[in-house]
């Protein structure tokens, strides 16, 4: 089997990876080509590549991720998402590859007062969220494609994520701020990419909702990132009105992921426990490079 990740780079991509050569090892090809070797919103540089390598199964990751930014480059933004989106399904039509297509609950509004179904309108509030429903329209005219809607990501690869910052404010200040009044559901990339490659096996097609299990706020998320740290950092909620951002963020971003189960996938678990799990790998790892740094003295 020949596998092709766009985005390794990523959270999402990167653990792709670490599954399908945990799975597999040398049984099969993985190809991960950074920006520089596929830049996904060049149609014929990537539908040339994807000919070439002949994948079995692509998994689509890259994607201009950065909200706030994105409504000030919606031109480049547009490029990696949708264009870039429409590059790689032509691709994988090209060589009769299965598709799996990463998305967001950010194609939502909202203000759904229940839980956002597959089968619901999407109707997105910011430039990013309307880039990702574009993508998704593009890539559900593919028969072999999977979508992936997924929420507040959070791994070990990478520089940035929720937790990797909560964990940083929590070590410098007595007192960090968080919105109470945005609600969805934490999601681990490694066990989200496990989820993804167990659909790849499959041809199980579809839309799905993919995230652990449970619903929180970012305000309670943040204070359980502390407690299991063992951190005393007090955290305060706060309106979302008294934290300005460039782009809206949808109050209710809860997805139902009774897609997953119907489908016959194992669910993801829930979001307390992928936060423990993630929390203590974090820390044993940052512990780990401390004493060789001490080492190296």
């Amino acid at each position: 089997m020949k596998y092709l990740i766009t985005g390794g780079s990523g959270q999402v991509g990167h653990d792709i990876f670490l599954e399908l050569d945990s799975r597999y090892g040398s049984d099969t090809e993985i190809y991960m080509p950074t920006h520089d070797m596929l830049n996904i919103t060049n149609y014929e540089d990537v539908v040339a590549v994807i000919k070439t390598i002949k994948p079995d199964v692509i998994f689509h990751c890259a994607a201009y991720t950065n909200v706030d930014a994105a409504e000030d480059n919606k031109d480049e933004c547009y490029k990696v998402n949708v264009l870039g989106a429409s590059s790689i399904t032509d691709g994988a039509a090209a060589v009769g590859a299965k598709l799996v297509h990463v998305s967001t609950d950010y194609v939502f509004d909202g203000t759904n007062e229940d839980l956002y179904t597959i089968s619901d309108k999407v109707n997105p509030i910011n430039f990013y969220g309307e880039t990702k429903a574009l993508a998704e329209d593009i890539v559900r005219q593919y028969p072999k494609s999977f979508i992936a809607r997924t929420s507040w990501v959070f791994g070990e690869h990478g520089t940035k994520n929720f937790v990797k910052t909560i964990l940083h404010l929590a070590n410098s200040k007595k007192i960090i701020k968080v919105v109470d009044d945005q609600f969805g559901s934490p999601t681990y990339s490694r066990h989200l990419a496990r989820l993804l490659v167990d659909m790849a096996e499959t041809e199980k097609y579809g839309l799905y909702h993919t995230s652990n299990e449970g619903f929180t706020s970012w305000y309670n998320f943040a204070r359980y990132i502390v407690h299991v740290a063992g951190l005393s950092t007090n955290v305060l909620p706060v309106p979302s009105s008294e934290y300005q951002t460039r782009a809206s963020r949808p109050l209710n971003n809860c997805l139902d992921k009774s897609s997953i189960t119907t489908a016959g996938f194992e669910p993801l678990p829930d979001w307390q426990a992928a936060t423990k799990e993630y929390v203590g790998n974090y820390l044993n790892k940052s512990e780990t490079k401390k004493r060789t740094l001490e080492d190296r003295k």
